[in-house]
């Protein structure tokens, strides 16, 4: 293991080395629309790397004990071209070393990963996006939260093209008073190779190409500029479909796993009916439900803010079908012949009972404390235990065993092993069978964050996590599994060092405690400039 990893190490050495001396040049003018950031990363455990040494990092992150990378990020930007358009284009590329995904009895290894490349034009504050980027959660502070539940910040960036507003958009005639900002979205997941790997040798189904869709809408009531309260509520929807599901059949006469493709649908109506929630699943007979995966959180908002200081509240309601969308769900069919006719003004009331409260508290003029975060976190209700369709004797519905993060037809909210949403529901990549679903997702959770600087060029920043997990509805844990985990980290920022910018130095300690993620200790280091 060890001169295995000695010559990972001497490669990142020459990498880092070129990043430094070998690519200065003339300095840049003030006004050069091309901006650099070169980065290095270290990172050693004693068994898989802790919980906030790896989640909520776009994905760029691996459970190997011993791990590291190059990176390089270029952006473009040009302003006002032609006195209409605002352009970005950027590349991040990374390099790493000892990225390995384990699965059933094969590992999954990347040679070079494609972090981000995109180009966005923005025409009257409405952007028109191509390509992969990192975008971060929305109404909270994503450096000290636990991260959002349905559009985190855990998963690697999916390839989509999307439109757009990520500034407030006033209402004309409301005098600035109300505001509304959003985006929509079509992607393709890129992890089709990993999740035949990781489930090699078993005899689990697993997707390729999955299509991916998101739409949000976010209402802000308040006007900061007149009154410091202000209110947002907003609405996250997210859908996976298409793509093609890999079902067990058997070995052939070679041993080789045989297996049973389905096309869960790739046309211009498969499109529409993710965008809509309409349509029905390429397996669904008797029943029909909304093709593909669908998901959201309700997401709200309240923020005061004043010169010296801002404090919010934040509310993050997650789920997956209408009991936890509209908090109702129909139940007024017939019977007999009439078991599927809608004949009854019916519906079943379900509680609020999943949530994810946090408060944030940012100090503008203490550096010792600038931001503190305390969430808390509950997911055990999913609109109960019980799930029962109506048939041809029981009319009945009731919608209950929501199985967040899990779906039948595709892998579930997941993307390259990491929980798309928050990393709390332990991501598939910790499953040593080679079954790509959470099998963590019935818990609750205090999560606290807080960050600072110590010293002029001295930041620090903390995160204590305290979680306790019944597995899910259908495979309920023995003993209910607990997990401590904690982040201690130090950035010290230098002095400008020929072209270079801003360079920064950290160096962060994580630790796991408990049987939910086991026993697992690190430390990360990381090196980065801007040029």
């Amino acid at each position: 293991m060890h001169n295995q990893f000695a010559k990972p190490y001497r490669k990142l050495i020459t990498c880092l080395t070129i990043v430094l001396f070998g690519i200065v040049t003339p300095t840049m003018a003030e006004d050069n629309p091309l901006e650099a950031t070169f980065e290095g990363q270290v990172s050693f455990s004693n068994a898989k790397t802790p919980l906030w040494l790896n989640a909520n990092k776009y994905g760029l992150s691996t459970l190997t004990p011993k791990n590291a990378y190059a990176r390089a990020n270029i952006l473009y930007s040009k302003d006002s071209l032609w006195n209409h358009f605002d352009i970005n284009i950027g590349a991040d590329i990374v390099l790493p070393f000892h990225y390995y995904y384990k699965g059933y009895n094969k590992d999954y290894i990347s040679k070079l990963i494609i972090q981000q490349v995109y180009g966005e034009v923005t025409w009257k504050k409405i952007t028109v996006f191509a390509g992969m980027k990192q975008f971060p959660a929305q109404l909270r502070n994503n450096l000290l939260s636990s991260g959002a539940q349905t559009l985190g910040i855990n998963s690697r960036p999916i390839p989509q093209l999307r439109l757009y507003r990520d500034t407030w958009w006033e209402i004309p005639g409301l005098r600035n008073w109300l505001g509304f900002k959003g985006h929509i979205c079509f992607g393709l997941t890129t992890d089709a190779d990993w999740q035949e790997t990781f489930t090699s040798g078993t005899k689990l189904p697993y997707n390729r190409w999955l299509r991916h869709h998101e739409k949000a809408v976010y209402l802000r009531i308040g006007k900061p500029k007149k009154f410091p309260l202000t209110a947002v509520i907003g609405l996250e929807m997210a859908a996976q479909f298409g793509g093609t599901l890999y079902n067990y059949k058997g070995t052939d006469q070679n041993g080789y796993r045989s297996f049973h493709y389905i096309s869960l649908g790739n046309g211009w109506e498969n499109y529409w009916n993710a965008l809509t929630c309409g349509g029905g699943g390429a397996d669904e007979s008797k029943y029909v439900n909304a093709e593909g995966n669908h998901l959201g959180s309700w997401v709200a908002r309240l923020e005061w803010d004043s010169k010296k200081y801002t404090i919010g509240a934040y509310l993050d309601h997650f789920f997956e079908d209408h009991s936890g969308l509209f908090f109702l769900d129909y139940d007024g069919y017939g019977s007999g012949d009439n078991w599927n006719v809608k004949e009854d003004i019916k519906y079943l009331r379900y509680p609020m009972r999943d949530f994810q409260l946090g408060l944030d508290l940012k100090l503008k003029e203490f550096t010792p404390i600038q931001g503190v975060t305390l969430e808390y976190m509950t997911t055990m209700y999913q609109s109960g235990p019980i799930y029962h369709d109506h048939n041809e004797t029981t009319s009945d519905h009731i919608g209950g065993i929501d199985e967040f993060y899990n779906n039948s037809n595709t892998r579930g909210w997941q993307h390259w092993g990491q929980a798309i949403g928050n990393p709390l529901y332990r991501s598939p990549m910790y499953n040593t069978d080679g079954n790509i679903t959470f099998k963590s997702n019935r818990f609750f959770a205090w999560h606290f964050g807080a960050n600072g600087s110590i010293l002029r060029n001295l930041e620090y920043r903390v995160l204590y996590t305290w979680q306790k997990s019944y597995g899910t509805y259908l495979n309920v844990f023995a003993y209910p599994q607990e997990n401590t985990s904690i982040l201690a980290e130090l950035t010290y920022r230098l002095p400008d060092i020929m072209q270079f910018h801003s360079p920064m130095i950290r160096l962060a300690y994580g630790a796991d405690m408990g049987k939910l993620l086991g026993d697992n200790s690190g430390f990360q280091f990381t090196v980065q400039y801007k040029y």
